[in-house]
């Protein structure tokens, strides 16, 4: 392997992993209640399968910013994901990506971490 393509394929691999730190150094950043929230959120669209690493990478990213700003507007939990959070979460992810199993447990699991966080 070339040296500019095995440079590619670090930066490909390195890329990727920067992005997902960066994006949970942003969820930490977020008060407690709204970073609840993105983490149930994040577990849920795990069940998403990725086109591509950009997309996958650009979804997680978007849904901090969404969140960020709601945080500093003071915009309400339930104003974002609405009373189905299951359903906002799914549609979120659909926007990035086509496939995605998720188990009964874990629309439970997400509608309930929200119902905690919303109050």
């Amino acid at each position: 392997m070339s040296d500019t393509k095995f440079g590619g394929f670090i930066a490909m691999m390195i890329g990727p992993k920067r992005r997902w730190g960066q994006y949970q150094a942003r969820v930490r950043q977020l008060p407690p209640n709204y970073r609840t929230a993105v983490e149930a959120i994040q577990r849920h669209m795990m069940h998403f399968v990725p086109t591509d690493a950009d997309s996958d990478a650009s979804r997680f990213e978007d849904l901090a910013a969404l969140f960020e700003q709601a945080a500093a507007a003071g915009t309400p939990i339930r104003e974002i994901v609405g009373q189905d959070p299951v359903k906002f979460a799914e549609t979120f992810a659909r926007n990035y990506t086509d496939g995605g199993y998720v188990p009964a447990r874990a629309r439970k699991q997400l509608t309930d971490a929200i119902e905690r966080a919303a109050g």
